[in-house]
């Protein structure tokens, strides 16, 4: 049932003798645990950049795409709706010991405290759209500059295309 454990005697035909055997297995332990070699993971070019021609491409700066004005609004957006979530809470549970009121009635009593504290970030928000922010980014090229312009005309019942460059 068991594999047989016991060891081999039967004589070992390889040739090999001890000494040999054991600077074999020397040499492939050796390289079994010797370190892979170095891969290089990345590359720098450092040839000069040519005088003329194509060149590489340049980092451009990381720009808001969301003007401050409209991040504000919506962060006053935010804001009110949490006011109007709290507010409406605390109406919700002043009015849980009355029988009589209905969550309708409840709704309708908040209403126009959300109402008021819309129209307040609407304003503030036009109040601080009204200063005076200068976002204007300058853009300095240097280099030569290729202008084309291209006139069509089209003329025709089926409709010919005729493109000019200049």
């Amino acid at each position: 049932m068991y594999p047989d454990t016991t060891p081999s005697t039967a004589p070992t035909t390889a040739g090999m003798s001890d000494d040999q055997a054991a600077a074999e297995a020397a040499r492939i332990i050796a390289d079994a645990y010797r370190p892979a070699p170095e891969t290089p993971t990345a590359y720098r070019d450092t040839s000069p950049l040519p005088t003329y021609g194509d060149t590489p491409p340049v980092l451009q700066p990381d720009r808001r795409i969301v003007p401050a004005w409209a991040a504000g609004t919506a962060v006053a957006g935010i804001g009110v709706g949490a006011a109007c979530v709290g507010v409406g809470c605390g109406v919700w549970l002043a009015c849980q010991g009355f029988a009589a009121i209905s969550l309708t009635s409840v709704l309708f009593v908040t209403l126009p405290i959300a109402a008021v504290a819309a129209v307040a970030a609407a304003v503030g928000s036009a109040l601080r759209s009204l200063k005076d922010v200068h976002t204007e980014h300058h853009h300095h090229y240097t280099g030569p500059v290729r202008q084309e312009n291209t006139t069509t005309h089209t003329r025709g019942v089926f409709a010919r295309t005729h493109n000019e460059h200049h």
